[in-house]
């Protein structure tokens, strides 16, 4: 059996019970950080916590040498553990495959998701989102400007009346993550000044959430990792009281539709 656990979003104590029982009682427990990761523990504290030895792997050892995973749930309980939820990144889908291709059983525990706590944060209603999109480092697409596909992305949710998710962009091999603060300032300068919010360390026990326009949200400091932004699309009237009082958004900026 190889069963994929989803962590939530903050500290060892962010999983579900369910979860919970999976970790403790598998034979092997295999992590992977390189997607996203717990800002609020690491995984000394993770194991130690629930009792368990975890082997963490890379993303080569993942994509292109899944075989001791898949070798330890052929031969008994395996636990395979990722930040947020366990089946958002089509990396761990592709284990899922691989696994049915050898005939080895799996099952899929759910974490809390980035997205789900971008909406409820904001106030914003979930089933008012569009397609997500990230924005890279500025060296990681090698161009000083916004990608096309994000600016794509923006204008097609926004003629939608839809609100963006925009996850910001992570490089684990240099522990560098962007922060909201910076993703503000290339959205500004290189799509539009309008109205987002940025939501930080959501799943802690005291995130920020400050909605405003991408050029003051520039300047402000939003503290440590991990950051979204939110760009509003139409507001329904209880969305627009929810920027105002949740996130302080200045009341000319919601005007609800």
């Amino acid at each position: 059996m190889l069963t994929f656990v989803g962590l939530g979003l903050w500290d060892e104590r962010s999983i579900t019970v369910e979860g919970r029982d999976a970790l403790r009682n598998a034979d092997r427990v295999f992590a992977e950080f390189y997607t996203s990761r717990l800002m609020g523990t690491d995984v000394e504290s993770l194991a130690d916590h629930h009792g368990v030895d975890i082997e963490v792997r890379d993303r080569a050892g993942v994509e292109q040498r899944p075989e001791p995973i898949l070798d330890a749930a052929a031969d008994g309980d395996a636990v395979f553990l990722t930040a947020g939820d366990t089946m958002i990144s089509t990396t761990h889908v592709d284990l899922r495959l691989r696994a049915h291709d050898r005939g080895i059983e799996t099952r899929v525990i759910h974490g809390t998701t980035a997205e789900a706590a971008a909406a409820s944060l904001t106030g914003l209603q979930n089933y008012r989102f569009g397609k997500a999109t990230t924005l890279p480092f500025p060296y990681a697409h090698g161009a000083d400007t916004v990608p096309g596909s994000v600016c794509d992305t923006l204008d097609d949710n926004r003629e939608r009346g839809l609100h963006t998710l925009v996850y910001l962009d992570i490089k684990r091999e240099r522990d560098e993550y962007m922060t909201a603060d910076v993703a503000a300032d290339l959205l500004a300068e290189g799509y539009e000044d309008c109205v987002a919010a940025a939501v930080c360390r959501a799943g802690s026990p005291n995130p920020t959430v400050e909605a405003a326009r991408l050029s003051a949200l520039a300047d402000r400091e939003f503290g440590d990792p991990l950051h979204l932004l939110v760009v509003p699309g139409e507001l329904h009237h209880v969305e627009a009281d929810a920027l105002r009082e949740l996130a302080g958004a200045p009341a000319e900026f919601t005007e609800p539709v």
